[in-house]
């Protein structure tokens, strides 16, 4: 009973609520500095494009609105881009993490023998490339221009990803794949039903990393499907939107603040702060499911890699 109270009051001691204190305050500081851009960018893309101009505008709307968002969906494009990423994420994502799961398993087996000769030669690549060029023609002379494998295909070995699953797979106990080898399950039976059920979580961590990439970009569009309306994605569609704002927008800002807002002018820092909301918000949805995997995958992995 003593020993308790001593404990106690030692945690409610001056010291502790000092750190306490501080504690909450940087807590406080870093969820306002994290959460701060994307709630301006909210507020930004909700409000008048004209009354943004004048600034002021930080966590809440002054003049409410949906004109910007009208502004993008009026654009035919756009439905049929975000199937296409829609479909090239989800595709994008399963691919890469299978495949490059398979990779990890292969190289965490101590009895490989080009084991270590196989990981230097793709933690190589981390470093080094080709080049846009060297890779641009090498994309062309394997026919992957204008086609919906080229999104897939040329990305679908993550070195770094590989490195997390693999660290992951090396942490589980051999005895578990052992015991399926004594059972006859082959190298990839024992892969496909043990160590993928325990590597849920760096596959998550990883599948995240895959599916934000695989949405965010257009890059690749711009370079191998940019004539091909049918395969472009809906970042790219985003991108030139914003292109075709910043051409149109030849006023100056006193003539826009002469505009009435019944005009519904949209400006390049409404549009941008609109792209970034409808770019997030799937990416937002997903994460809340992957969350409770994505701290242990990056420990594991940060520790072991």
């Amino acid at each position: 009973m003593s020993k308790t109270k001593s404990s106690r009051l030692r945690y409610n001691s001056l010291g502790d609520k000092i750190f306490d204190t501080c504690n909450i305050i940087f807590m406080l500081c870093l969820v306002t500095v994290t959460l701060y851009p994307f709630i301006n960018m909210f507020a930004i893309s909700f409000n008048d494009a004209n009354d943004a101009i004048k600034g002021g505008i930080y966590l809440w709307p002054r003049m409410w609105t949906w004109s910007n968002y009208q502004y993008i969906f009026n654009e035919s494009a756009i439905y049929h881009s975000t199937f296409i990423s829609v479909i090239r994420t989800v595709l994008g994502t399963v691919i890469s993490v299978f495949c490059t799961a398979m990779l990890a398993y292969t190289l965490s087996r101590q009895d490989y023998v080009l084991r270590k000769f196989v990981t230097m030669f793709f933690v190589f690549t981390m470093y080094f490339s080709g080049g846009l060029i060297p890779g641009y023609l090498l994309i062309k002379n394997l026919g992957l221009t204008d086609s919906f494998w080229v999104y897939i295909i040329p990305g679908i070995i993550g070195v770094f990803n590989m490195i997390v699953i693999r660290s992951f797979i090396e942490g589980l106990p051999e005895g578990i794949l052992e015991s399926a080898r004594i059972d006859g399950a082959g190298e990839f039976t024992t892969f496909l039903r043990v160590v993928l059920p325990l590597t849920v979580p760096s596959l998550a961590t990883v599948s995240l990393f895959v599916a934000v990439g695989q949405w965010n970009s257009w890059f690749d569009v711009f370079l191998y499907n940019s004539s091909n309306q049918q395969l472009s994605t809906l970042q790219y569609e985003l991108m030139k939107i914003l292109q075709t704002s910043n051409t149109a927008t030849t006023q100056s800002a006193a003539d826009i603040y002469a505009q009435s807002s019944s005009t519904h002018t949209v400006t390049p820092t409404s549009i941008r702060a609109t792209m970034t909301i409808v770019a997030s918000v799937p990416i937002l949805m997903v994460y809340p499911f992957v969350q409770k995997y994505f701290v242990q995958g990056m420990t594991v992995g940060g520790v072991k890699g």
